[in-house]
């Protein structure tokens, strides 16, 4: 009698997803981890938008409400104990100035993952930092990316090249991009990784965050990459992952990170190829 051997055991997690918490995703934490058993994940981390007074309050938490934001995701952990690993981590927004409150509030929990963030779109990083002119606009958001990668405070830089949905108009990386290279260098410098983000595809410009061009430059100064779909409903968790593995392998990538307790391992691309189902 023939019996088949089972696959291999799911080593890939999807570390960048939100919750009701930050008033622009829909869905439970448990949901998002029922889509990640069947798109044959590991787990997830949790990574909502953190708290920050006065600075776009409308999609994130409120300080108070941050130990909700602790129990919601421990709920889950516990409701897939033994199944499924489920991840506290959280979503920083940097711009210059923060970093003693972000100091402060990353001790407040056990966090495994700390995602740095810097969101030119919101009306409060422009109303600072844009002057109309685009190009100029969009070396302040690497400089800044840089600048967060140098404070120490993040294990990964969300959603690189970003900005390019703000200028979409004007976005030609490759005119940029002797200007960005000292800014990859200095990311590169200090160690921290940096994310490939499939939610770019659902953007103004249709590409994941970042694209090609920049993804090889990552590569070429052996920056870390993390693989994460930014869901902001359960549906996204795990979205488009294969096409981010081959994203990664043109870019000359081998292997992609995840985070626990602030620890980075690392993950082959070949064996993540092999324990993912295909997606809905």
């Amino acid at each position: 009698m023939n019996v088949s051997s089972p696959g291999p055991d799911p080593v890939l997690y999807d570390t960048h997803m939100h919750t009701p918490l930050c008033k622009h995703a829909d869905g439970e934490p448990e949901d998002y981890a029922a889509v990640a058993q069947a798109r044959g994940l590991k787990g997830i981390i949790v990574t909502c938008h953190n708290p920050v007074p006065d600075w776009a309050p409308n999609i994130r938490m409120e300080l108070d409400e941050f130990d909700d934001y602790v129990a919601l995701v421990a709920r889950a952990r516990e409701a897939w104990a033994g199944r499924l690993d489920v991840l506290l981590g959280l979503e920083s927004d940097y711009v210059p100035g923060m970093e003693e409150w972000l100091e402060v509030l990353h001790t407040r929990a056990p966090l495994n993952y700390v995602l740095g963030s810097v969101h030119p779109q919101l009306k409060p990083y422009k109303a600072r930092f844009y002057n109309g002119d685009n190009r100029e606009y969009a070396l302040t958001y690497f400089k800044h990316l840089a600048m967060a990668a140098e404070t120490g405070l993040f294990d990964c830089l969300s959603h690189p090249d970003l900005v390019k949905n703000i200028v979409a108009h004007d976005w030609e990386p490759m005119n940029i991009l002797d200007d960005v290279r000292p800014f990859l260098d200095r990311i590169a410098a200090t160690g921290i990784a940096m994310e490939i983000n499939t939610s770019g595809l659902h953007k103004v410009i249709r590409e994941m965050n970042p694209g090609p061009i920049f993804l090889k430059e990552m590569c070429e100064r052996q920056i870390p990459v993390v693989i994460g779909s930014d869901a902001h409903v359960p549906e996204r968790v795990g979205a488009n992952f294969e096409q981010a593995l081959d994203n990664l392998e043109a870019a000359g990538y081998r292997s992609t990170l995840v985070f626990t307790e602030r620890r980075a391992r690392e993950i082959p691309i070949s064996l993540s190829r092999e324990t993912l189902c295909p997606f809905q």
